[in-house]
């Protein structure tokens, strides 16, 4: 998917709280629900994949499965 806003450079390890928390929350979980990957996020945002998890499930974000689109079922 392509990158959609937030690629704001946060310093590593600086907290993010208030509104710019909720701003990020708000595009992370749009982006997440368009079919990126957590990965992904956490790559473009320069945060920890937990950071990137725990801000989308402090949202309300129910998480895909391991393995997304790609996973097929057994026969």
């Amino acid at each position: 998917m392509a990158a959609t806003g937030t690629t704001t450079s946060t310093e590593k390890g600086r907290r993010i709280v208030g509104a710019e928390r909720q701003t990020l929350a708000k595009d992370l979980v749009k982006r997440y629900s368009g079919g990126e990957s957590i990965r992904a996020l956490a790559s473009a945002t320069g945060r920890s994949y937990g950071f990137v998890h725990r801000v989308l499930t402090e949202s309300g974000v129910t998480l895909r499965q391991r393995g997304g689109a790609r996973r097929r079922k057994k026969a």
